[in-house]
């Protein structure tokens, strides 16, 4: 068992917390609105998971440090912060499971080399229930004796670890991911869109969908968001957009075109402007299209 450092504890973090202390691991958690750890220490127990009071607080003493946060630049700004790399001894390993970017991950790789530390880049593939059910797939990439270390830690959450090359790799397989997942998502949107507009309900259209030869893990696990607006939020339609953000300009300054992706892009912006920036990304499918006309005109 290892002394583990949480940083970030939204609905992912805090999911990975709860399976790490019942894997046994000595865990400690800091997150930027102090009540969400609270809210944990008072279900899990003081005795099982000690809330810090900043992330160099987290840091110190831990062997591996797992991060889960917003994006990039938040990531940079906690794990890059002087008094955190003080609090760090030599071959402690940083996980960022986050998606933060290729440029980030570079930043990270050689900001935390300097003090000793060692960085693997993983990403993850899966949401919460994923995350409960022990089951994300964790793209790794770094040095191969870093990934090896973090593995036990890992193992908490995932089913299968990969690594995939040196720190930026990981980066930009789950950009690659999220890539299908996002664009899948609004093709299933406008697909139901489709089948509403033409009398066919969205319960049978969905029931279709999932039976045909699209019904890959997505649409059978995001059935419930697509069904029923009240379903809890998974992933924001806010999130989705920074995702897509990150995956077109990283297809850009490498000379690709990403064309589905980039209207996809446009089709979530538009989501935001009208409102469901908080909403599930199942709800991109609840946004009319652009230049939606009525049927009877």
């Amino acid at each position: 068992m290892a002394d583990v450092a949480v940083l970030g504890t939204g609905r992912m973090g805090a999911a990975m917390v709860r399976r790490l202390v019942a894997a046994g691991h000595t865990v400690t958690a800091w997150n930027r609105t102090p009540s969400a750890v609270a809210e944990l220490v008072a279900d899990l127990g003081a005795e099982r998971l000690r809330r810090a009071a900043t992330p160099a607080d987290a840091a110190a003493g831990s062997q591996v440090i797992l991060t889960m946060l917003a994006d990039g630049d938040i990531t940079c700004a906690v794990l890059l912060d002087t008094a955190l790399l003080a609090a760090l001894t030599p071959g402690t390993v940083v996980v960022d499971l986050g998606t933060s970017g290729v440029d980030a991950a570079h930043a990270l790789a050689r900001g935390l080399r300097e003090v000793g530390a060692r960085f693997v880049d993983a990403p993850v593939s899966g949401s919460v229930p994923a995350v409960e059910a022990g089951t994300l797939l964790v793209m790794a990439s770094g040095d191969p004796d870093a990934v090896v270390a973090a593995e036990p830690v890992l193992a908490a959450f995932s089913r299968r670890v990969l690594r995939v090359g040196d720190a930026g790799a990981g980066q930009v397989m789950k950009l690659a991911v999220n890539l299908v997942v996002h664009d899948l998502n609004a093709a299933i949107s406008e697909a139901l869109r489709l089948a509403e507009n033409s009398a066919v309900s969205r319960e049978d259209a969905y029931a279709v969908l999932q039976e045909s030869v699209v019904g890959a893990p997505f649409v059978q696990y995001k059935r419930a968001a697509f069904l029923d607006p009240a379903t809890p939020v998974a992933m924001s339609l806010t999130m989705v957009e920074k995702d897509l953000r990150l995956i077109t300009s990283h297809a850009r300054a490498h000379g690709e075109a990403a064309p589905v992706t980039e209207q996809a892009l446009a089709s979530v912006r538009r989501a935001l402007d009208a409102g469901f920036g908080p909403h599930d990304m199942a709800d991109l499918s609840r946004v009319p299209a652009e230049g939606a006309v009525p049927p009877s005109a």
